[in-house]
């Protein structure tokens, strides 16, 4: 396939491949210290600030995507966080996707088990030893909530002791098991570790109708609830591999693909810094990261459109990133105004990832995203002007 640079000139659009060409030299200017130039232009020209791209494509214009679940109020991809996102109303329920030593599709974040779960009492000789080297029955015995309730005392709740790893069978079953029908926005997990998880995970999703030629097969939604599962959209794929998303682009072809973008080892080139500070914290060293060059950000732009995907998943600073939640989610920003004006040019969708504040949402969605990843649907789905009610007595009304 032909490279969107080129594509501009051969397709005779030549007045987007100048726009596009000054907008890398504006960037360029000044070693990206001149980006700030790059950010008028893309107000004052037709570099665009929203997009309607979500009318043609079957996913939902400011998607809601409940991050690991609603994962600020229980704990992440376990049974409470995706019933509380799903009663909220959020768009998505998303996770990451694993397989068992036994060949079982599960919903769990990390490589090894230590961070969220009791595997250093239950299994001590394989505390480190990652989720793959574990069969279902032996995860299913880990409590895979305690660890939120010592972390975060002031959400925890006794209900939330003793809670289960979930499967992508199981996580289905949520998200078809109340009015609401959101759908699954499905992370491909170190997927080198998992050699044709893209083929395991199809068969599985065409099994409960959630893909190939079939429609879901349980009831509708009721009516004016959230509907995404019952149509094209219910499902969209999203990685940081590359060849993940080639492997997606021939298992999954009619389901939307989303590329992940991350800046430095494995992503996007990053422009040299000096180290972390000693007393620097983890996600004030991320904030100071920039892109090495713009082609450097075309280079994933130009993959993600050639190999099928709908949109493209950046980075975002959190304004308030040192808190022992938000720390966790602050990155470098890779949704900066000429990054969106470029992915947007190029008819791809911004989903940008974590993003919890009011403040971050505004900041990002007068730049043109399409949505959020986000651990606090309920707040997102405030801002949004869709009332979502209260997560607290939701929980209460759930038995948690």
């Amino acid at each position: 396939m032909v490279s969107n640079r080129s594509r501009y000139a051969v397709g005779g659009t030549a007045a987007k491949a100048s726009s596009r060409l000054a907008l890398v030299a504006a960037i360029g200017l000044g070693g990206l210290v001149a980006s700030a130039g790059a950010n008028a232009q893309s107000e004052t020209t037709d570099q665009p600030r929203g997009s309607t791209l979500c009318t043609k494509l079957p996913v939902p214009c400011d998607a809601v995507i409940a991050h690991r679940g609603a994962s600020f109020q229980a704990p992440e991809s376990t049974t409470p966080a995706y019933r509380l996102a799903r009663e909220l109303g959020a768009d998505y329920l998303e996770l990451d996707l694993q397989r068992t030593k036994d060949g079982e599709l599960i919903a769990f974040h990390d490589n090894a088990l230590g961070r969220n779960t009791d595997v250093a009492k239950v299994f001590p000789d394989r505390a480190d030893a990652p989720v793959s080297a574990f069969t279902l029955a032996e995860l299913k015995q880990l409590d895979a909530g305690s660890w939120f309730n010592e972390t975060y005392p002031e959400r925890a709740r006794d209900s939330y002791v003793g809670l289960d790893i979930l499967t992508l069978d199981e996580v289905i079953d949520i998200a078809e098991g109340g009015d609401n029908r959101p759908g699954l926005y499905i992370e491909t997990k170190v997927p080198e570790q998992f050699p044709g998880i893209e083929s395991d995970l199809r068969a599985a999703l065409e099994a409960r109708g959630w893909a190939g030629d079939s429609t879901t097969t349980s009831e509708p939604a009721a009516e004016g609830a959230v509907d995404v599962a019952d149509g094209p959209g219910r499902v969209i794929m999203q990685t940081f591999s590359r060849q993940s998303l080639a492997e997606l682009e021939t298992s999954l072809p009619d389901v939307p693909r989303v590329l992940l973008l991350w800046l430095g080892e494995g992503g996007i080139d990053a422009a040299p810094s000096d180290p972390q500070g000693d007393t620097e914290s983890v996600a004030d060293y991320y904030a100071r990261q920039t892109v090495a060059s713009p082609e450097a950000y075309a280079e994933w732009i130009d993959f993600a459109k050639s190999h099928g995907a709908v949109g493209i998943g950046p980075s975002t600073v959190q304004q308030d990133h040192d808190g022992t939640f938000s720390s966790q989610f602050s990155y470098s920003d890779l949704a900066e105004p000429w990054m969106i004006g470029m992915a947007h040019d190029e008819g791809l969708l911004i989903h940008p990832y974590t993003v919890d504040e009011p403040v971050d949402f505004e900041r990002y969605r007068e730049r043109g995203v399409d949505g959020f990843f986000t651990n606090r649907p309920a707040a997102l789905l405030e801002f949004y002007g869709r009332g979502a009610g209260d997560p607290s007595t939701i929980l209460n009304d759930l038995g948690y």
